[in-house]
């Protein structure tokens, strides 16, 4: 556990440090368009219970394991020599794995969907170009444009954070930008969209051509029958599908995120990308973990088992969860978010405090660790027992 003291202590320092080292970076000759922002991260704190990023908690299960671990020990053998630049092996092995009759032309992947992303912006952003996207949304849109030198643009949500398909249209047709980013299931509210604001957005983009990304990372989370943006892609060569391993495969280490989209779109980011940027070793350990989705899919579905005993739970105990498609749960409610943040890290359970007022997110995680959160949290909340 961490003590209050020790964590303020910590904070006070952490602070003290921060403020030195900006002042230091402020007198290099840095970009523009890059000073006063802050890097991307969650606090990496030490506690029992790790329920802030996201992560897959329930780990590799064992046969995928030691298939990575053999496919690891194979790839050792030639690891004095570059790796397949193309990657062939892993792209036929996604195409596969999405189905929806793509094949290996129409896949690209990278080191994490983080990489991905930044490789289309490398692409199709830069100087002059514009990004729209919808926040509250994942906060490292706005940090990918200012590192590609792309204009960010805060599109508008509705009060309930939903996003309909006449208003995502009209505000891609007003802006005009080169580049969309839509987030399905959005992060950090975990609510999927409607195929149709996908459909609305594109059409409203053709005056501009621009590229249109739906980033799905939590797409195996979603309930059944939630549509994938997958479906959309024949016929619609500026939309792009972003995927991760690190989510439904448990690979958040590994760092292998990956895209659908037309064949042109991959042959654009061949001229951005950096040589053999896909190590040996990732190759091999994402073709074996897909290899074995069956078994790393039973743990998806034991983690979707949890979320929906999370939002049960959360409503059980007066607050607003918001309806999740993905690992997590975005809920609001709180009177003093930041106390219970505090609270639940003093009890050994770190969650996530994503800045909206009276709000937080949590990870879906094992039975253990759901539990130990809503213990806790109703605890704080000053109910006797859950």
């Amino acid at each position: 556990m961490v003590s209050p003291a020790s964590s303020a202590l910590g904070t006070e320092v952490l602070e003290s440090s921060h403020a030195e080292r900006l002042k230091r970076l402020n007198k290099l000759p840095l970009r523009d368009n890059l000073r006063g922002l802050e890097p991307y991260g969650a606090p990496q704190l030490d506690a029992p219970v790790l329920l802030n990023v996201n992560e897959n908690t329930h780990g590799v299960p064992a046969d995928a394991r030691q298939a990575i671990i053999s496919a690891v020990e194979e790839a050792l053998s030639g690891l004095n020599r570059y790796p397949d630049r193309e990657f062939t092996a892993l792209r036929e092995a996604l195409a596969s794995y999405l189905g929806h009759g793509l094949n290996a032309e129409n896949i690209w992947a990278a080191n994490g969907s983080n990489e991905v992303l930044q490789q289309i912006l490398q692409a199709f952003g830069g100087p002059g170009r514009a990004l729209l996207s919808f926040p509250p949304t994942y906060s490292m849109y706005p940090l990918l444009a200012s590192g590609t030198n792309t204009e960010y643009l805060s599109g508008r949500r509705s009060a309930d954070f939903s996003l309909s398909a006449d208003s995502a249209a009209q505000q891609v047709t007003e802006a005009a930008p080169q580049l969309v980013i839509l987030c399905s299931p959005n992060n950090p509210t975990g609510t999927a969209l409607d195929l149709e604001v996908v459909r609305a957005v594109y059409d409203a983009s053709e005056a501009a051509q621009s590229i249109v990304i739906v980033d799905e990372a939590y797409a195996e989370f979603a309930h059944p029958g939630t549509p994938s943006a997958l479906t959309l892609l024949p016929g619609r060569d500026r939309l792009i599908v972003s995927r991760t391993m690190s989510k439904a495969f448990a690979l958040a280490g590994a760092r292998l995120g990956y895209l659908a989209a037309a064949p042109e779109v991959t042959d654009a980011l061949r001229l951005v990308r950096l040589p053999y940027h896909l190590s040996a070793l990732t190759q091999a350990t994402a073709v074996a973990a897909l290899e074995h989705s069956v078994s790393l899919q039973a743990n998806v579905e034991d983690i979707k088992v949890q979320r929906d005993r999370i939002v049960e739970g959360l409503r059980q105990l007066g607050l607003q969860p918001a309806p999740s498609d993905a690992n997590f749960v975005f809920f609001g409610g709180l009177a003093e978010p930041t106390v219970i943040w505090q609270g639940l890290l003093d009890a050994g359970v770190l969650i996530r405090d994503v800045g909206i007022p009276g709000s937080l997110r949590v990870t879906a995680g094992t039975e253990a660790e759901t539990t130990a959160f809503l213990e806790n949290l109703a605890r704080l909340l000053g109910h006797e027992q859950f």
